[in-house]
């Protein structure tokens, strides 16, 4: 199992708000860039999609649940038929997309029990909570070339040092899709290698 986080984000790595759904002054940065830097799938899950399972807060559960299934494209079915984990104290239907449910227990011990590869969408709060528990595996980043100055960020000012490996960049329309896996943490008793001047 690991988990990975998808986030639309612009280079002064703000996530807030891609769409313009919250309402925001600069909301909507990421479809301002067209529909070829944001449909299909960009976040290269293919088959882990299928597999997998996606977790979700509720902001963005709600706001997918009126999305997604009213779509019918290829992603768009993959996306319909996932099984999705939603993390909400105040949501008890979640009939309105298919294969939804709401975790029972703590998020932390339901990821960290769940034997499938966990798909976080959006979900910062939830994102921060696994960040904490030093839970994520990989960030696929959809980066766009926008600086908007304030808004919440994926790594926050006071969050603490995040050492990344990356595993991959291409291009996708406006935006480019950067993967990055934790690094790995050096031997104890090793130092950091340091390039000759």
């Amino acid at each position: 199992m690991s988990v990975i986080v998808i986030e639309f984000v612009t280079l002064d790595g703000i996530v807030s708000d891609p769409d313009g759904s919250g309402g925001t002054p600069s909301g909507g940065w990421a479809f301002r860039h067209g529909p070829e830097a944001v449909a299909g799938d960009k976040f290269r899950l293919g088959s882990t999609l299928d597999a997998g399972v996606m977790l979700l807060g509720r902001t963005t559960w709600q706001l997918f649940s009126r999305i997604w299934p009213g779509r019918d494209d290829p992603f768009a079915a993959r996306m319909n038929a996932a099984t999705k984990l939603v993390v909400s104290r105040s949501l008890t239907d979640v009939s309105a997309w298919a294969n939804s449910r709401v975790i029972d227990g703590d998020l932390v011990d339901v990821v960290k029990r769940e034997e499938r590869e966990v798909i976080v969408t959006g979900s910062l709060s939830v994102v921060r909570t696994l960040m904490a528990e030093e839970l994520i595996d990989e960030y696929r980043l959809l980066t766009f070339p926008t600086v908007l100055g304030s808004g919440r960020r994926l790594f926050p000012d006071d969050g603490p040092q995040t050492d990344l490996e990356c595993l991959s960049a291409e291009r996708a329309g406006a935006a480019v899709l950067v993967r990055y896996r934790r690094a790995a943490a050096p031997a104890a008793g090793t130092a950091p290698v340091r390039s000759r001047s």
